[in-house]
């Protein structure tokens, strides 16, 4: 009996980090299928009744939106402060990072950042901060051979059943044992002007 319910709640816990994890693939596609559409932040505004661009400052603030808003939608389990970073970043043609990322972290204050947008709503409450930009919107290139965009996404997973505790009990009571990082990302490339 205890071997089988070590083995059922191994299942629940596996069946609980995959939701998870899709849960994190999905953000980070829309965080590049959103870069890939603003690009450097000159393409047209849809939404702009008078035909305004985005700019660049604009850019960065709306991947994150994006992500963020697959991450706190309803059904989501993931826990937001669990979320280490946010990377956005230049890829290379097989998807690896090249350079230095822009580096978002969660924020502790409770109330959010306003990235006013042209023509548009301002984005508020981001529970995300820039900390450090590598690659700058301003550079990023759309025309015949456009850069490639990825957006990964650092996540502790809080173990949900008593697995966690114990694998705690075998390991002597480490807490690292309770919980797994893991890590998702999407590279889109921008797409071109014509």
């Amino acid at each position: 009996m205890p071997v089988f319910l070590l083995v059922l709640l191994a299942m629940l816990e596996f069946g609980f980090m995959f939701l998870h994890h899709l849960t994190l693939e999905y953000a980070t596609r829309e965080g590049a299928r959103a870069g890939a559409a603003m690009a450097n932040g000159s393409v047209k505004d849809q939404q702009c009744g008078t035909g305004g661009t985005l700019g660049a400052a604009s850019v960065d603030p709306l991947i994150i939106a994006a992500v963020q808003r697959v991450l706190e939608s309803p059904g989501s389990q993931v826990d937001v402060a669990n979320i280490q970073e946010i990377d956005i970043y230049k890829a290379n043609a097989s998807g690896e990072q090249i350079g230095s990322p822009n580096v978002w972290y969660p924020k502790n204050a409770t109330t959010g950042t306003t990235y006013n947008i042209p023509c548009q709503t301002p984005v508020t409450g981001l529970d995300f901060k820039e900390q450090s930009v590598g690659w700058a919107a301003s550079g990023r290139q759309n025309g015949p051979t456009p850069d490639s965009l990825g957006v990964a996404i650092t996540y502790t997973y809080q173990f949900r059943t008593p697995m966690g505790g114990i694998l705690r009990l075998i390991r002597g009571g480490s807490p690292a044992w309770a919980q797994i990082t893991m890590t998702d990302r999407t590279v889109m490339a921008l797409e071109p002007t014509n």
